[in-house]
């Protein structure tokens, strides 16, 4: 993994963004949600980490875990190709899916889908067969997964 930035101190709470790639198309079921089709290509999730952000994005990071929320189902079959973070006690996670949601290319697939603890449509969107621009995503400290 390759780091543009100083990794989050232990303890800091903050908001990140996953992207996330997709090889092939998918039915699953996260939780006690109904099965979905997930299609290949890429997807953003956003997420908060009121806990720390280096134990939750960790846990995204292992293959080995419960399945607690529903990105951990969709981890199961995708890779993390990308992750953004903002440290701070804010919760940024509904302000940037309402800012991804208002782009004109990500779409949300889900009605729910990592937001069911909040008013949003989804915190899950569909970016499309390739990877975004890396203009597109400008937010926060980076880290790229490389393979």
């Amino acid at each position: 993994m390759r780091t543009d930035a100083a990794l989050p101190q232990p303890g800091e709470k903050g908001t990140y963004l996953l992207i996330l790639f997709l090889d092939g198309e998918i039915v699953l079921e996260a939780g006690s949600r109904k099965e979905e089709r997930f299609p290949a290509g890429c997807y953003a999730y956003i997420g908060s980490a009121q806990g720390g952000l280096l134990p939750r994005l960790g846990r995204h990071l292992r293959s080995e875990k419960k399945l607690r929320w529903h990105i951990d189902y969709l981890l199961r079959h995708a890779r993390i190709v990308e992750i953004r973070w903002h440290v701070g006690p804010e919760r940024l996670e509904c302000t940037w899916a309402r800012a991804i949601g208002q782009s004109s290319a990500p779409r949300p697939l889900f009605r729910g889908f990592g937001s069911s603890d909040c008013r949003c449509p989804s915190h899950l969107f569909y970016l499309g067969k390739r990877l975004p621009r890396k203009e597109w995503i400008r937010t926060g400290p980076v880290c790229v997964a490389s393979g």
